[in-house]
C-alpha cells in the first residue's frame, strides 16, 4: 500500500490562481455569509459552472480566513450589579473583538461567572490601551492588552483566559 503523502499548502497572490479558483473562493464566501441559500446561487452569482466550484471547494481558503484572528475563551467574575457586563462588552468592542458566545450564570453569592468566546483581529489593527502615551496604541501583546484592560474594570473581580486557538484551528485548552 502506498504511503499517504502529506498536504502541502501554498501561499499565491490572486492574481495568479486561476479564475475558477478565485471564483471557488468567492462562492465559498457568499455561502458562508449568507448572501445566497444554495451552491446553485453561489455559482451563478460568481460565472462559475459547478464541477468547478466541487472541483476545488475542499482546497481552495481565504487565507485571512485561516490566519491573522485569534479565538479566546474568557471566564470572568462579575459583581452582581447593573451594567458591569456592559462595561465589559464595551471594552470588548473598543478592543475590537468579535464576540461569538456568553454564558452567564445566576449570581450567587452576589458573583456572576461568566464565559465569553471571541475574536479578536488579524493584527493589522492594534490592541487600544487607554493607558498608553501614543495615542491609546499599545505595543503590548494582544492578550496583555485584553486581561489588563477587563482586570481594570469595576466589578470585575477575576479575568482569565482559559482557552485559545485559531479560526481555522481547534480551541486549545490554557489550563
Amino acid at each position: 500500500m502506498a504511503e499517504a503523502r502529506a498536504l502541502r499548502y501554498y501561499l499565491v497572490r490572486e492574481d495568479l490562481l486561476p479564475e475558477a479558483m478565485v471564483k471557488t473562493a468567492l462562492a465559498k464566501h457568499l455561502l458562508a455569509r449568507g448572501a445566497v441559500a444554495t451552491i446553485f446561487d453561489a455559482v451563478r452569482a460568481v460565472g462559475l459552472s459547478r464541477s468547478a466550484y466541487y472541483k476545488y471547494k475542499d482546497g481552495v481558503y481565504w487565507y485571512d480566513a485561516l490566519q491573522g484572528a485569534r479565538m479566546y475563551v474568557l471566564s470572568m467574575n462579575l459583581d452582581h450589579r447593573t451594567g458591569v457586563l456592559s462595561r465589559v462588552l464595551t471594552a470588548l468592542a473598543e478592543l475590537g473583538a468579535n464576540i461569538l458566545t456568553i454564558h452567564q450564570t445566576i449570581p450567587l453569592q452576589e458573583v456572576a461567572h461568566v464565559t465569553v468566546s471571541l475574536e479578536l483581529g488579524n493584527g493589522e489593527e492594534r490592541p487600544i490601551d487607554a493607558d498608553a502615551p501614543n495615542g491609546g496604541l499599545s505595543r503590548e501583546e494582544p492578550e496583555s492588552v485584553l486581561l489588563k484592560r477587563l482586570s481594570g474594570i469595576d466589578g470585575v473581580s477575576k479575568v482569565e483566559i482559559i482557552g485559545r486557538g485559531s479560526p481555522s484551528g481547534a480551541l486549545h485548552e490554557s489550563r
